[in-house]
């Protein structure tokens, strides 16, 4: 009979720490979608620029924006590129999950083809 009750305890604190980790699980969770929300995911066109490592992205209206992943835009410097990313608008950042290379190529050839 002893050897019941404690597989019962054992079993019940088993389920409670699971229990336990599956709730912090979902409130990371949450915070993670509430980051999102207040980053959206938007396609911007643009050139980037490089000085140094330093990495960042003018979109079309001439609004210049720090790259928060700059290995992404690696071999892209000075191209016109469409991207897709979520906008920080309160730190004037994005951080960048595709890129596209628009035709082209660089905003100096895309201003001399008619």
């Amino acid at each position: 009979m002893k050897k019941v009750m404690i597989c019962l305890l054992a079993l019940t604190f088993a389920m409670s720490l699971t229990a336990f980790a599956q709730q912090d699980n979902n409130m990371s969770q949450t915070q993670a979608d509430q980051g999102a929300a207040k980053a959206p995911l938007m396609t911007l066109k643009g050139t980037v620029k490089a000085d140094g490592d330093k990495y960042t992205f003018v979109d079309k209206d001439g609004k210049s924006w720090d790259v928060m992943n700059p290995e992404e835009l690696k071999g892209h410097e000075g191209h016109h590129v469409q991207l897709s990313a979520h906008v920080y608008t309160d730190k004037n950042s994005i951080h960048i999950m595709s890129v596209k290379m628009l035709k082209g190529g660089s905003m100096g050839n895309d201003s001399m083809s008619k």
